[in-house]
């Protein structure tokens, strides 16, 4: 059994003497309903935005939240990998504009399908270095992509001198402006993504040993899970997501620009958090992080149409990613409670 299989176990109410199965599932469904915070914070944002501003449901308007979310929605699904190793990126930002930089400008940015492979070479190359750093050499996530950080951010402006990037290809912004019966295409490599990404870590032997290896690394190693291969995949995997997320932005905006990615990593955690995931690893679903993502990208786009100004956008994106981290604290520790109560009761029998 890996960590992730027991814990979702532990999580689970055991059939009580004489209790039906459709009264167990209906209890099972009450103990799921209280878990789903994030949820109830974006439909009451919702019923908010819709009371508070005309504009909001409009199709166009949708249409453009749609088109913001996305790319960091795209992000924080590679965010959403690596914590769940019980690591944390925050190069994220930088190279995804690294990558909007390079497949704008590298030869002249005139095929679109090689700028896309520029971008998610880059992503890839640069997950497989922090990985080989995080998992080989042992080093601190948070360092490791630190460094990366500012590494990535100083050549980008290297390299676009603080100016914009404009591609030559006519068909570059295809991909940006294109929609199908009304659904931006970007929203649905979002989605698509996410279905993606959820099968990987629910239903695949490598899902599961991310998990294990989140819950401990020192348990997941001894049950025979290849703890370093599976650490360099993640990171892999998570910089493909950033390459691609960075054409992407470079795309729907129709220039890379310098400042391009900027904040990602710590919207793409806030929304990670917001979601339910648990920082130290082994806990989290991909809903979760579409989730959160939603939540901020609705706060953003309301506080655009309230005429707010952006000082206070920041200050109630913080204000926020402390609520998310005081419900996730709460939420872990009724979990720990609720496991550890039925082995206390045995121990007083």
């Amino acid at each position: 059994m890996t960590q992730d299989t027991a814990a979702r176990t532990a999580d689970a109410p055991p059939k009580a003497p004489g209790e039906t199965t459709g009264g167990l599932a209906l209890r099972r469904f009450g103990q799921w309903s209280k878990e789903q915070y994030p949820l109830y914070i974006l439909i009451a944002l919702l019923i908010f935005a819709g009371l508070t501003s005309d504009a909001f449901f409009s199709s166009y308007n949708l249409s453009n939240l749609l088109l913001q979310v996305s790319v960091i929605g795209i992000v924080t699904l590679a965010q959403f990998l690596i914590v769940l190793t019980g690591g944390i990126d925050i190069s994220v930002g930088a190279v995804a504009g690294l990558a909007g930089v390079l497949s704008a400008g590298l030869f002249g940015g005139g095929n679109t399908l090689l700028a896309v492979a520029v971008a998610i070479a880059l992503g890839a190359a640069i997950g497989a270095f922090n990985g080989y750093l995080i998992a080989y050499r042992g080093l601190e996530a948070f360092i490791v992509t630190l460094g990366m950080l500012a590494l990535g951010r100083g050549l980008v402006y290297a390299y676009t001198e603080g100016q914009p990037v404009s591609p030559h290809a006519a068909d570059f912004r295809t991909i940006a402006t294109t929609a199908i019966a009304g659904v931006p295409v970007l929203g649905v490599i979002w989605i698509a993504l996410a279905v993606a990404v959820a099968f990987l870590v629910r239903r695949t032997v490598f899902g599961r040993r991310v998990y294990a290896l989140g819950s401990s690394k020192e348990a997941a190693y001894a049950s025979g899970v290849p703890v370093k291969g599976t650490m360099i995949t993640v990171y892999v995997i998570a910089g493909v997501l950033v390459g691609f997320a960075g054409f992407l932005l470079a795309a729907r905006i129709g220039a890379a620009t310098p400042t391009g990615g900027d904040n990602y990593e710590i919207d793409s955690i806030a929304a990670v958090v917001i979601g339910g995931a648990s920082l130290v690893g082994g806990r989290g679903r991909v809903l979760g992080a579409v989730l959160g993502t939603l939540i901020f990208g609705v706060i953003s786009n309301l506080l655009v149409l309230l005429n707010v100004s952006t000082f206070l956008q920041d200050a109630f994106r913080g204000a926020l990613i402390i609520f998310a981290m005081v419900l996730t604290t709460v939420q872990f520790t009724r979990r720990r409670r609720h496991r550890t109560a039925p082995t206390a009761q045995i121990a007083h029998s």
